[in-house]
Order: C-alpha cells, then sequence, then structure tokens
C-alpha cells in the first residue's frame, strides 16, 4: 500500500497545484491525457492559480485531493485528482445532458516512480468519498481510446466502459 497521505488541497496552496499541473502535463502520456499544454499551464497568472485552488479547495462544485509524502524536506505531492460535480441540466465534458447528479474524475496524475503503490486507488477513495458526501449519483471519467495504462488502472478499481464518446 502507499506510504502517501491523501487529503483536499488548502486554499493556500496554489503554487503547489501549480507545480503537480505542470509536472503532470510534461508527463509522456499529457497529450493522450490532458486537454492542456505545458506552455499554456506556464502562461496563466497567478490569479488564475489562486482562483483554481480556491475552487478546488473550498468551493462546493469541484475539490482537488493530494496524495502527499512526508520526508525531511517537507512535503511532496505525488499525485493529484479533481472532481468536478455536475447537477441534473448541465453538460458533462463532451456536451451530454446529464440527468442525475454525477461527479467527474478528471486531472488524474501520479508521479511515475508512486505508481503501483496504491497511489491511484487512495486519490479515487478520496474523490469517490467526496463525490458521496455532496449527492452525486455516480462518478465517471474519461479516458483516452489509446490510453491503455490508464483503462487498466481504472478498470482495476472497477470503472467500466460505457462506449460513449
Amino acid at each position: 500500500m502507499t506510504d502517501a497521505a491523501v487529503r483536499r488541497i488548502r486554499l493556500q496552496e496554489w503554487r503547489e497545484v501549480r507545480d503537480i499541473r505542470i509536472r503532470a502535463l510534461r508527463d509522456p502520456a499529457a497529450p493522450i491525457a490532458f486537454l492542456d499544454s505545458v506552455d499554456a499551464a506556464l502562461a496563466r497568472s497567478d490569479d488564475f492559480w489562486q482562483m483554481r485552488a480556491a475552487g478546488a479547495a473550498i468551493g462546493e462544485n469541484a475539490a482537488q485531493f493530494v496524495a502527499v509524502v512526508a520526508g525531511d524536506a517537507g512535503e511532496t505531492w505525488v499525485g493529484s485528482v479533481s472532481v468536478l460535480l455536475r447537477a441534473p441540466g448541465d453538460t458533462d465534458t463532451v456536451g451530454r445532458a446529464v440527468s442525475a447528479p454525477q461527479a467527474d474524475l478528471v486531472g488524474v496524475f501520479v508521479d511515475a516512480d508512486h505508481r503501483g503503490q496504491g497511489v491511484l486507488d487512495a486519490l479515487v477513495e478520496a474523490a469517490s468519498a467526496w463525490a458521496v458526501a455532496v449527492g452525486a449519483d455516480g462518478l465517471t471519467l474519461e479516458v483516452h481510446v489509446d490510453n491503455a495504462r490508464a483503462q487498466a488502472a481504472y478498470r482495476r478499481l472497477g470503472f467500466i466502459p460505457t462506449g460513449l464518446v
């Protein structure tokens, strides 16, 4: 199991939010895993990252969870997942109408040297618990058809393909 502790981000941790996002975007799978780029992330203002962190730390419609490893130099963030709450009448990331409250996992990332150690499991468990607590009827995510590694990891956690694109 993992030695990482999982928790919701804190309001003042916008720099860490930015930094883990940039690390995620530098991952070799990033082009098929994220709808973002390193250059775009680096171009965003501090205000953008502060607002993003605020929404994910204390917002009612979004939350970001991080896996943190404690060390001699302090905490190191080794993984992250965000959850977006969608209400009936909203649309999901591909424009489909949402009929019941659902929570979408987005921005899932685990540092390469912490994969296979339970970090993903702990992040998804925290995200799922939050989703249930805020009344979501389901936990969904989207995985690129060419991202076999991610597909296998999510199947292992009990996600099933819907065939919807």
